[in-house]
């Protein structure tokens, strides 16, 4: 059986009294969508956060590719292989999407070393227009970034994060805020990444999760309530209880 890509073991997150999350320990295979699902304030956020270096534990490990993370700064995660996009589109409205794609292309392979020309780096413009070609956006490159459709702009963030080229990439909510059309759209484009690299990914409409994934983790109080299959989750009775009949569908 192959190690997992990344793992945690025992993860908790106190903000000052506050516990986030209370020792969560689980392994994440390569190659898989992965599924955080739970109520509000159920500490879905805290655990990605952490995935992504964004936060730090207060207790517990994280590995990637069986390297402890502790201590290391975000940065290092992305140039590890760790990527991720945000709940709230995260872009520069006004550099156009090419632009957008190339700032990220150039801070990632230059470490923003604002002393050397762009030009320098022959492959940032063949990067940045590969990441554009894999999210559909090739024939919107001179558009500003404003002008695109809301699900246009969300496919241009995960576009951001793919110039780094990452094993495993993190999305957050990436249907918020879409219509049922923009989210099937959405949903086709997982799928498409999901064939060279591992996602995990922060949703709330369980109609989507349920026939995307191929795994499904629920936390309930910071806790992990249940792991398994989408249709190992469907069928636990606590889980139904304190989640699933909350939200059922596209819209």
């Amino acid at each position: 059986m192959s190690e997992p890509i990344i793992s945690v073991a025992n993860v908790g997150k106190k903000f000052g009294g506050l516990v986030a999350l209370k020792d969560v320990t689980a392994d994440f295979k390569e190659g898989q969508i992965t599924a955080i699902i739970g109520p509000n304030g159920a500490g879905k956020s805290t655990l990605f956060n952490i995935l992504s270096g964004t936060l730090k534990p207060s207790t517990g490990t994280l590995k990637f590719r069986g390297v402890d993370m502790a201590g290391m700064p975000q940065h290092d995660y992305v140039h590890r292989g760790i990527a991720r996009s945000y709940q709230i589109t995260n872009i520069f409205p006004n550099l156009t999407v090419l632009e957008n794609v190339r700032v990220a292309a150039q801070a990632f392979q230059s470490r923003l070393n604002i002393w050397t020309d762009r030009n320098a780096y022959e492959d940032i413009e063949e990067k940045a227009f590969a990441a554009l070609a894999s999210v559909g956006l090739s024939e919107r490159v001179g558009t500003p970034a404003k002008f695109l459709a809301h699900g246009q702009q969300r496919a241009l963030e995960i576009a951001i994060a793919l110039v780094a080229d990452p094993a495993l990439l993190l999305l957050d909510e990436p249907t918020a805020g879409m219509g049922p059309e923009e989210t099937r759209e959405m949903v086709a484009l997982i799928e498409k990444l999901a064939a060279d690299r591992t996602i995990l990914l922060v949703e709330h409409k369980m109609k989507m999760i349920l026939g995307l994934s191929d795994r499904v983790l629920v936390l309930h109080h910071g806790q992990l309530l249940a792991d398994g299959t989408p249709k190992e989750i469907q069928a636990n009775v606590e889980v139904r209880r304190v989640y699933l009949g909350q939200n059922d569908g596209y819209a």
